[in-house]
């Protein structure tokens, strides 16, 4: 049974994480429908995916419960959408077009970290009243973005670093690794269940914070 402290800790998670984490999502998919559109799918395009209106991406279950439930349980924060429709026989060049429209998404994600971290120089600025909501939110947004920016990188199926692996490797071994992608969600599910991800994500995450850490504004040194 829920205590107030309970309620009030998930009504402050929703409140901080609730905009970063649609955002980032929401982003991350139109990204994907974007550059499949200039590379010669217009599917998404279609479709109406290609939109920052997040309603068109939310996945009740991946975008909503899941990065709420484990935010409260203080693990990892991922999440997922509505993947964008692609048909990859219609990118050209075929190689060439599934990398761009797979690395669209981390992209995105990385541009949403740079200007989060560009944003915090305004906060001082800011009334005393805004001041702790908006530093909590970009700093929710930084972390949100990373996570899904690397957790996306892994060489896993259907995740876009899976795509990337996918359209590096040779004809025979491509077919035999696209194989794997049924099986992908389950692989995801037992490496998030045994804590593998939490060891394999966050020196990633650090990794790229540190790279880009000399663009923080000095009152955070």
């Amino acid at each position: 049974m829920f205590s107030p402290e309970n309620i009030n800790q998930i009504i402050t998670t929703i409140s901080i994480w609730g905009i970063p984490v649609l955002l980032a999502i929401t982003l991350h998919e139109a990204a994907h429908g974007y550059v499949a559109k200039l590379w010669g799918d217009s599917t998404a395009l279609m479709l109406g995916r290609v939109t920052l209106n997040p309603i068109k991406h939310i996945d009740p279950f991946g975008t909503v419960l899941m990065p709420i439930i484990l935010a409260v349980m203080g693990a990892p924060i991922l999440g997922y959408a509505k993947p964008v429709p692609v048909s990859f026989r219609n990118l050209k060049p075929l190689k060439q077009g599934m990398i761009a429209v797979a690395l669209a998404g981390p992209a995105a994600n990385l541009v949403l970290v740079i200007v989060s971290v560009l944003l915090l120089y305004v906060v001082p600025f800011v009334p005393e009243f805004m001041l702790k909501p908006l530093f909590l939110m970009l700093d929710a947004s930084i972390k949100i973005n990373l996570m899904l920016m690397c957790f996306n990188l892994l060489p896993i199926l259907p995740l876009d670093g899976g795509r990337v692996l996918y359209a590096l490797l040779p004809p025979k071994l491509a077919y035999k690794y696209g194989n794997t992608e049924q099986y992908g969600m389950i692989i995801i599910l037992l490496l998030l269940f045994f804590g593998v991800f939490g060891k394999i994500l966050l020196p990633m995450m650090e990794f790229m914070f540190n790279l880009i850490s000399w663009m923080l504004p000095a009152y955070l040194g």
